[in-house]
């Protein structure tokens, strides 16, 4: 791993009218390691997610790409960049194949016919790539895909643009015991694979299975971001409640420890 976040920012700040959601957040996520985002309900996760993303703009603050300050102001910025965001709702078309999702709004023509033949070898060698087992065809219609199926192709949707950073939202919510476990295992190979990946996630056992970098968010400040092996599942736990565990997290001042 470099020393140098693949994506960074700093001092970022973001409010809608007179309630700052994010207060002088810095985040960092880097090449071939998962880094966890945690936090409770309401404490920024979701509008840090979409300021990378490009979905919201920041109010101030730096971002940075490869360790160089760069410009978001929208999501093709960012997809540009190479930063894609899995959502929970997976935004896939039920009455649409692997192959039809995959390429939705990107497919790739022949002149000015649709190239179905060469759609579906990208798909197929996209999940190939990525050791995708359950998916028996590309030519399955996602309403007949189980909740681990289905999260599967939206994350191999969001490798196959050649990306470098993948932010996965609750991805195992909702998922049986087996499918928790093929996602997961997924989730660790894009990392292994060399992509810098963010997790948002409630489950700490999730966290810990896969995580190699803990940022815990408390009240719309990043009140620590630390190695997975450096802290207990108790006192992560405490980070996202109380904002601190020991010497971990926020002083009173507010300041990071």
């Amino acid at each position: 791993m470099t020393d140098t976040p693949l994506l960074e920012v700093r001092g970022l700040n973001k409010s809608f009218g007179p309630v700052q959601v994010l207060r002088d957040v810095d985040f960092s996520a880097y090449a071939g390691q998962v880094t966890a985002l945690v936090g409770d309900n309401g404490a920024g996760k979701s509008t840090l997610v979409k300021c990378l993303g490009g979905i919201y703009s920041i109010d101030s603050g730096e971002y940075l790409f490869d360790g160089k300050p760069v410009s978001v102001h929208g999501p093709r910025d960012a997809a540009a960049l190479g930063v894609e965001i899995v959502y929970q709702d997976l935004a896939l078309c039920d009455n649409l194949d692997i192959v039809q999702n995959m390429f939705l709004g990107r497919e790739i023509k022949s002149g000015i016919v649709l190239d179905d033949i060469t759609m579906e070898q990208k798909a197929a060698e996209t999940l190939a790539g990525l050791s995708v087992r359950t998916v028996k065809s590309v030519r399955q219609h996602v309403s007949s895909l189980s909740g681990g199926q289905r999260q599967t192709v939206a994350i191999a949707k969001a490798v196959l643009w050649n990306n470098r950073l993948v932010v996965l939202d609750e991805p195992t919510a909702a998922l049986g015991v087996a499918q928790t476990a093929q996602v997961l295992e997924l989730v660790r190979r894009l990392a292994d694979n060399g992509l810098a990946v963010v997790l948002i996630s409630h489950n700490m056992n999730d966290v810990f299975a896969v995580a190699d970098r803990i940022a815990a968010l408390f009240l719309g400040q990043m009140c620590a971001q630390v190695s997975a092996t450096d802290v207990t599942h108790s006192q992560v736990v405490e980070l996202i409640t109380a904002g601190r565990s020991g010497d971990l997290g926020l002083r009173q001042n507010g300041a990071t420890v």
